[in-house]
């Protein structure tokens, strides 16, 4: 896990120049890699290259980067593991086209396999996490590439003529006459959905480069587009492209199906065992979060499984009994036998990591377990530098709760007309939350939900707003429904990356709950979930790995029939056989509960003084990116009790935290 940076110039640079801007730039995320630090410049073809290390393989200088092939043909800086590196040099030695190694690093195997095979082969051939920049010397040409899932992050965009891109926008603050403009069009989706969806950022004029895609640049007479380059598209000299297509994954997936349920578990475990055995590969101590759900606890399972010594797991506390879930980890670890650490978090600590959360995410970003997940990762890395999670296995084993009771629902209300949909859910909203709340208590697990009243009422809303099953997802992951009202000067024709997601779901995926996951895939998962850990890991310099995420298993996941995804009232059927094999279904089975904390509770007493200087209404008015009216209307129904708007106040204030640590 590290970071990098990097320029190309039209404008000409001595090689010092273009090595302190780089340096600069590195400097800004050192935090990413703060065992090692490299830059290599042509300035006679205004290149800049920076790299920061977090040493993970090979310790020794062997691993530094920037690196540069045997040949010398090749430079690259890279962010990420191969995790099949060692398959790679094997196979390398086997075709004879292996160089004399140097040292063990997987960054010397995917150079190799670069020279080898050619750039897109040798990414089809990695099973890994990454984000990649590689100068070609003999075709003066720039490739970014970014792996199939958007684990980790890679901006780019143009600063006063030159093309830049590094792991986190605030590299880009060390630009010469670089200056901020906030994109309208970004902070319109932003509220809509609490994150900055991709390509877009929060920067106008720099974009993220999206998973699964190579950006290419063919010498430095490029010029800026006017809108973010979609795959297949080329402009002055810039070109995007796949390399790996979910969507092709998808439809491959449906049309080889496993169809016998005990070939498919045979294979899912195999298939993930194998997956969590490469992740285990280390240099540095590793170990994995333990929350005590599903994912967590399949993924520790197999870890111990294969481990000759007890697995280092970790999980976090509340002092609010009604947000720990920190026993159900302690039960789970002891049955596994783990060397288990619990953090147990005040409030007072949560709270003292907000005012950090701007500079942390780099752009806003309100999804409020961002604050758990910063502090478990500080605790973990006390102990290790490398953590596995459970990450992914919701989006592809179907485990959010929208996925079994949105189509329900829809199914239920469908043949009402228009009017009739939206009396239901102004109806629903008259039932008070504590009403609903109630009835989860009394109702079997497999119908239960934590904090079911909530959950009610901003469906009761979403009710109102759909035409369409889609449109139900869509407004289920949507918070501001009316952004483009609460934005001040937001374009009247937004870009609609669900909207494009929609436009390409394969013609075979017919019902809602796989369309919902596929969806959930190419957006939520790595511009909120993949984004928030990547973030709080490396803000404490933790590498962070995700085996669901290994493209094989996911793969695997697409041939299984929905039944073996969500049975019932109940999802992620498959992972819970396998689990049971190793953890008994008593210390897993209860109402999904996320990773959250009282945040509401918070913003109407210790935070409440800092919550109204941000949402002061001449303050929005003079900042003049928002229309105060609607915010103020809900931070007022908020402190009353009469509704709960964290969430919504959650998104305003991240913005505004983010915007204030701006200067």
């Amino acid at each position: 896990m590290c970071g990098l940076v990097g320029l190309l110039t039209k404008h000409p640079n001595s090689p010092d120049a273009l090595a302190a801007t780089a340096q600069a730039m590195a400097e800004r995320i050192a935090h990413r890699g703060p065992d090692d630090f490299g830059v290599w410049t042509d300035a006679e073809r205004g290149i800049a290259l920076g790299h920061r290390r977090l040493s993970i393989l090979d310790l020794s200088p062997a691993g530094h980067q920037p690196m540069a092939s045997d040949s010398g043909r090749f430079v690259l800086a890279y962010n990420g593991e191969i995790y099949n590196h060692l398959e790679i040099r094997a196979r390398l030695a086997t075709e004879n086209r292996a160089p004399t190694w140097r040292g063990h690093s997987d960054t010397e195997t995917l150079l190799a396999a670069i020279e080898a095979w050619g750039f897109d082969s040798a990414l089809q051939a990695c099973t890994g996490m990454f984000a990649i920049a590689l100068w070609d010397t003999q075709e003066k040409t720039l490739q970014l590439a970014r792996d199939r899932f958007g684990e980790k992050p890679l901006y780019y965009g143009w600063v006063a003529g030159a093309f830049v891109f590094a792991s986190e926008l605030k590299a880009m603050h060390a630009l010469p006459g670089y200056q901020l403009r906030v994109n309208r069009e970004a902070l319109a989706l932003y509220m809509r959905f609490c994150y900055v969806p991709a390509p877009l950022s929060i920067h106008q004029d720099i974009y993220k480069l999206e998973p699964g895609c190579v950006l290419q640049i063919s010498g430095t007479e490029t010029s800026e587009p006017s809108a973010p380059l979609m795959p297949g598209v080329a402009h002055g000299g810039v070109a995007i492209r796949r390399w790996w297509s979910f969507k092709t994954c998808v439809e491959k997936g449906l049309t080889i199906p496993i169809l016998d349920e005990t070939d498919a578990l045979a294979e899912l475990e195999q298939t993930l065992s194998h997956a969590v055995q490469q992740q285990s590969l280390a240099d540095v101590p590793l170990g994995a979060f333990l929350s005590g759900g599903v994912d967590s606890s399949l993924i520790v399972a197999l870890m111990q499984k294969q481990s000759m010594q007890p697995v280092k797991s970790f999980t976090i506390g509340f002092e609010d009994p009604a947000f720990d879930e920190s026993g159900y980890a302690k039960a789970v670890a002891q049955h596994l036998g783990t060397e288990h650490q619990t953090l147990m978090a005040t409030s007072a600590d949560a709270q003292a990591v907000i005012p950090t959360l701007g500079r942390m995410y780099d752009e806003p970003f309100a999804d409020s377990s961002q604050i758990p997940t910063y502090l478990v990762c500080k605790a973990a890395r006390q102990h290790v530098t490398v953590a596995l999670s459970g990450d992914a296995g919701d989006e592809l084993f179907g485990g959010y709760n929208r996925y079994f009771w949105g189509p329900k629902i829809w199914d239920r209300i469908s043949w009402l007309p228009y009017p009739a949909r939206r009396a239901a859910g102004s109806l629903i909203q008259t039932i008070p939350a504590t009403w609903w709340d109630g009835l989860s208590g009394v109702m079997p697990n497999r119908l239960s939900a934590a904090r079911m009243g909530d959950k009610a009422h901003r469906l009761g809303v979403r009710l109102g707003k759909v035409r369409s099953a889609d449109d139900l997802y869509e407004s289920l992951v949507s918070e501001w429904q009316d952004s483009d009202a609460v934005v001040r000067d937001a374009p009247t024709k937004p870009f609609g990356p669900l909207a494009r997601i929609r436009a390409e779901i394969p013609a075979s995926l017919v019902d809602s709950q796989r369309r919902m996951m596929y969806k959930d895939t190419l957006s939520y998962l790595p511009d909120d979930i993949l984004c928030k850990v990547d973030r709080a890991a490396m803000a404490t310099s933790l590498e962070t790995r995700v085996p669901f995420l290994d493209h094989k298993v996911a793969e695997l996941a697409w041939r299984l029939p929905m039944s073996m995804k969500i049975r019932g009232h109940q999802g992620k059927w498959a992972l819970r056989q396998i689990l049971y094999k190793y953890v008994p279904r008593e210390l897993i089975e209860r109402p999904k509960a996320g990773f959250g904390i009282p945040v509401g509770i918070w913003l109407r007493e210790p935070l409440r003084d800092w919550a109204e200087d941000l949402l002061d209404e001449n303050r929005l008015s003079i900042e003049g990116y928002f229309n105060p009216g609607p915010i103020r209307r809900k931070w007022h129904e908020h402190l009353s009790g009469s509704h709960d708007h964290t969430v919504s106040l959650w998104c305003v204030l991240m913005f505004q935290a983010w915007l204030q640590e701006q200067g």
